[in-house]
């Protein structure tokens, strides 16, 4: 297909490279702080909390329990509206993107979805939409709302660090910070005409304007792409 927008200027090999090199000294300046970032982060102090019992696919369980024998867990909080078909699309498209997270055994860790919903609706949805991790249901205790996730309130993301039945909370992030977690946008933003949304600063002409998640796909399109059509 043939682009009718505005189109980065052409230059000769060395003059693109020198541009390439001046552009590599900020991503390096980037790296090196997100690498000090990190270093904070795991500096971070951490508070215990207390024994929750959540809804797991096959009955109760114990937060100590979700860890599944690990010592380090990621929560993702899926936001949750009590009897629709389709949740949020934002949600939804995060978590789709990860099929594969094996790796994070390796690391003695795991990564796990938990939402408001009732455990019945939130396998339901899980089958829907094709998603691939374990689901838990706080619809019944106050994990959710302790940790930054009422019910009707907002996504997020938590850490924790088991020792023996003892889970501390150690790090937590919501909003954009989120974002930094999912592999689309990075690889969105190495294109020449990056999300084209609104608040990006772009050169003239270039495709911009879009609200922000005009191009996400919706829990609709997620469920025809990766679910299960029998759910």
């Amino acid at each position: 297909m043939t682009t009718t927008h505005a189109v980065p200027p052409v230059v000769d090999a060395d003059t693109w490279q020198r541009e390439l090199d001046a552009l590599r000294v900020r991503e390096k300046a980037a790296t090196r702080e997100l690498d000090a970032i990190a270093a904070q982060r795991r500096r971070l102090p951490m508070v215990q909390m207390p024994d929750y019992v959540l809804e797991g696919e096959s009955g109760p369980v114990t937060l100590a329990e979700v860890f599944d024998g690990a010592s380090q867990l990621i929560v993702y909080h899926h936001m949750w509206t009590p009897g629709e078909k389709w949740q949020c699309f934002g949600c939804t498209g995060f978590t789709a993107q990860f099929t594969r997270l094996e790796p994070l055994r390796d690391y003695d860790a795991r990564f796990v979805i938990v939402t408001q919903g009732t455990i019945e609706e939130a396998v339901a949805y899980k089958l829907r939409v094709g998603n691939a991790f374990p689901w838990y249901s706080t619809a019944n205790s106050s994990f959710g709302a302790d940790v930054g996730a009422p019910p009707g309130g907002e996504f997020g993301l938590n850490v924790f660090l088991r020792t023996g039945n003892t889970v501390y909370r150690t790090w937590h992030t919501s909003g954009r910070g989120i974002e930094q977690l999912a592999h689309t946008f990075a690889l969105i933003d190495t294109l020449p005409y990056g999300r084209r949304e609104a608040w990006q600063d772009s050169p003239p002409g270039w495709p911009q304007g879009e609200e922000p998640g005009a191009r996400w796909a919706s829990a609709p399109t997620i469920a025809e792409r990766y679910g299960d059509p029998e759910a």
